[in-house]
């Protein structure tokens, strides 16, 4: 099988795969993620930091999908890209995804699919180098190894495009949706604040309308909002941080949020 290699190894995350799973389930079992409010999550939204910065955030997600039980197939993984200029939505053509955790594969036949249907192109540039998809597979993996990929790195897309997308896996029981983000960048802790918790309000309406300022995946949150709204389904913040809370200094942040959609 044709795999693509981990990009981000021993930077974003540890390379030595001992570590790597030691810190992962540390992380897990400390995250704080609230009450289940008993309602299976169908999507989730996290950080894709390094470890060290928004892990303990996207944590408190991934811990909330664990607890839950639920039995999916599949996850339909969508980030922004951050090295390849991109107007379109794009899947890689390899098989699977490595990390030092092992290889989540992908869900070949559906990638296919979507590409002879014009939803997506091919694009493996776009994905070598790229990591907010890849920092996720620590956690992924941990969960459930068998679970399947459905990587999607998301352009300057029409959110109407990126909704019907997201819209397959909200209907599909199997599916789970995870948009990778982080929140705002390099302001001083307390505007920082006031930023973010802007933009979970927005995001716990449901509204469609944030920008590049508010979240670096804005147009792939955009769609899933957009699609969870059309579905009637509700959003919660599950943690709010930034990086002068977990790493760093509090002179210039960035804004890490975790939410769940149910």
């Amino acid at each position: 099988m044709n795999v693509r290699p981990a990009a981000v190894s021993g930077t974003f995350y540890p390379a030595d795969t001992t570590e790597l799973a030691t810190l992962v389930q540390r992380l897990l079992e400390n995250a704080a993620c609230g009450e289940n409010p008993g309602k299976a999550p169908r999507a989730l939204v996290v950080p894709h930091a390094g470890l060290i910065y928004s892990g303990e955030v996207a944590a408190a997600a991934f811990r909330l999908l664990r607890d839950s039980g639920q039995d999916f197939r599949r996850v339909l993984l969508l980030g922004p890209n951050h090295r390849v200029p991109l107007r379109t939505m794009v899947v890689p053509t390899v098989g699977g995804f490595a990390c030092p955790s092992g290889v989540m594969t992908l869900d070949a036949a559906a990638l296919r699919a979507w590409v002879d249907n014009s939803w997506v192109e091919y694009n493996d540039e776009a994905h070598r180098l790229e990591h907010c998809l890849e920092v996720q597979l620590p956690f992924l993996l941990r969960l459930n190894p068998a679970w399947q990929l459905l990587p999607v790195i998301v352009g300057q897309v029409e959110p109407e495009a990126i909704a019907a997308l997201v819209g397959v896996g909200l209907d599909s029981p199997d599916t789970l949706v995870v948009v990778s983000s982080d929140l705002s960048h390099y302001h001083s802790y307390e505007v920082a604040q006031g930023i973010d918790r802007a933009t979970t309000k927005q995001i716990e309406q449901l509204d469609p309308a944030l920008h590049s300022d508010q979240a670096c995946g804005c147009v792939a949150l955009n769609g899933l909002l957009r699609a969870a709204a059309i579905r009637g389904l509700g959003a919660r913040c599950l943690d709010l941080r930034n990086s002068g809370d977990t790493a760093g200094s509090r002179d210039r942040v960035v804004g890490y949020g975790a939410y769940v959609i149910a």
